[in-house]
This record gives structure tokens, C-alpha cells and sequence, in this order.
């Protein structure tokens, strides 16, 4: 298939690459130095979203959030006005439920079809092709992107317009809020005199076990917080959530208590880290004490 990808960042360029192994691939990034490596994999770097969804039957968006979406489909420059009719939209970024019906109805006057299709995995699922991917939109149109979902991951339909955005937002709370709990139980733990590592490892295979306890646990004890997600990008999640949630007339206590904290993080300087940088604005609240570990030894100092 001839596909196009707009957004080729920390997430939009392992999906490429992937794609490249089975579809005829065009690629743009607003900074294009983030897109021209592709070209060494075989894809066509364009010039402008527009000459990259031209001849595309099937394009994907993989932005940072809903209004870098709609400019770049319907902005003064947008793609939008050069999509072929027919083609189909699969926007793989992660944005209001709201946002994402507004935008299947301003296609469909242009005879376009629209999926929203976000994806929870991070950087190690889209390297590896094992990303989960929820999908709202016709049916139709699902079944018509199986191809495009393959080489990515695990593509499960979840109803119409919008609920793939609802998925995922689902998704982020749950993240978010488990990045905390293993964040606060690890220092805990170190507080108390015991190695988080080996806490972790104690507690693994448990009632505990998570992705996040595995993966963002690790992290935290090994304290490398280079981005993968960025936790401004968790923070807009959650704001996200509680946004869909006021408009649902739903009050999620939990999400609202974390949304300030990960807003007291960004605002200290670690939206630029991993998302599992929490831990470091969750030590500081918990404030000075405690005895301090030796990462070499792991022995309390």
C-alpha cells in the first residue's frame, strides 16, 4: 500500500521503519531533520505534508497533541485540501475523544474516512511491533487498516468515533497512576532501609506485577530518566482525561490528585524526562531523610 506518516518523532520513527518492511512509505516532520534518516531505509523524505499524503491511500499522524493535528490537516497549509477522496486517515496520536470526531466529520466532507487509532506500548513497542492499538471508527474502515496495524502491533476495534481516544485515555490513567504507586512504594522502601531493587524483584510475579513496575520500576532504581515518554506529554494525558471527564460529568478524584502532581514535576524542571522522572518530584515532596543507598553496593550508606 502507499502510505504516508506525518510526525516521524520519538514514536513516529521506529513506526516507519516498520512500515518500510511492508508498504511503499512517504514520510514528513515539521523539523525535517527528524525525518530525513528515514530516507536511508527506503523512504520518501517529502518536502510538505501535502506532497507527502498525495498519492497516499492510507496516511497516519503521529503528533504530540489534538491542535498540532488540526493544523496540520486543516491549517493554512494543512493536507487535508490534498488528500485523495477515498483515502482513509489513521490518527495515531493522542488527543480528545472530542477532538477526534471533529476531525472524522470535517473529512467526511471531503470523502475521506477517519480512524482514531492511539497506541500504548512507548518506544520499546513501536521498535518492536508489539504496540497496543485502539481503534474508534467504522468497521469498515478498521478492517481496511490491517495491513497498516500489522507490522505495529495489536489492533483491537472499540467502537465508533472518538472511542479509541477514550481507550487510551483510560490507558494513561492507569499508567500514570501506577508510575506513582511504584514510584511512592519504591522510596518507601528505600526510606525504610531496604533496596528497591531487590524490593522490586521481591515483589514482581505477585499481585504487584505490572508493565510499569517492570519496565518504569526499573528506571526509578537504576534513576535513568532519559525520555522515552515525556512526562509533559503524561501530564497533558491526564489533563486530557479530566477534560473528557468534565464534559462527561464523571469527577475521577484519583486522576485529579495526580494531574497536580505531575504538574507540580513539569513545573520543577522534568517534563523533559521520562515519565517515570515522578519519582524525583515525589521525593522531594516526601521531603529530606531517610537513609541514602549506594546504587554499586546496594547496601544502605
Amino acid at each position: 500500500m502507499k502510505v504516508a506518516l506525518l510526525g516521524t518523532g520519538l514514536m513516529g520513527a521506529p513506526m516507519a521503519r516498520r512500515l518500510l518492511a511492508a508498504h511503499e512509505l512517504s514520510v514528513w516532520n515539521r523539523s525535517a531533520h527528524k525525518a530525513q534518516p528515514l530516507a536511508a531505509f527506503g523512504a520518501r523524505v517529502a518536502a510538505s505534508a501535502g506532497d507527502a499524503v498525495r498519492d497516499a491511500q492510507v496516511v497516519i499522524t503521529m503528533l504530540e497533541q489534538g491542535d498540532a493535528v488540526r493544523e496540520v490537516l486543516f491549517g493554512d497549509t494543512g493536507a487535508a485540501s490534498e488528500l485523495p477522496r477515498g483515502g482513509l486517515v489513521v490518527d495515531m496520536s493522542s488527543i480528545l475523544p472530542a477532538q477526534a470526531r471533529d476531525h472524522a466529520q470535517r473529512l467526511a466532507t471531503l470523502g475521506v474516512a477517519h480512524l482514531d487509532a492511539p497506541v500504548s506500548g512507548g518506544t520499546l513497542g513501536a521498535e518492536a511491533g508489539t504496540l497496543a492499538i485502539m481503534v474508534g471508527g467504522a468497521q469498515a474502515d478498521f478492517e481496511r487498516a490491517a495491513p497498516i496495524f500489522a507490522p505495529l502491533g495489536r489492533a483491537t476495534h472499540v467502537g465508533p468515533s472518538g472511542a479509541g481516544q477514550l481507550a487510551k485515555l483510560a490507558n494513561q490513567m492507569i499508567v500514570g497512576i501506577t508510575i506513582g504507586a511504584v514510584a511512592e512504594a519504591l522510596l518507601l522502601a528505600r526510606r525504610g532501609g531496604a533496596d528497591p531493587a531487590r524490593v522490586r524483584e521481591a515483589i514482581r510475579g505477585g499481585f504487584a506485577e505490572s508493565r510499569v513496575l517492570e519496565v518504569h520500576g526499573q528506571r526509578m532504581v537504576e534513576q535513568d530518566f532519559a525520555k522515552r515518554g515525556a512526562l509533559s506529554v503524561q501530564l497533558k494525558d491526564m489533563r486530557n482525561a479530566l477534560h473528557t471527564a468534565r464534559e462527561l460529568g464523571f469527577a475521577p478524584p484519583v486522576t485529579t490528585l495526580f494531574e497536580t502532581l505531575y504538574a507540580s514535576a513539569a513545573d520543577h524542571g522534568l517534563g523533559e524526562l521520562d515519565h517515570s522522572a515522578l519519582w524525583l518530584e515525589l521525593d522531594r515532596l516526601a521531603g529530606p531523610g531517610g537513609p541514602v543507598l549506594d546504587p554499586s553496593s546496594r547496601d544502605p550508606l
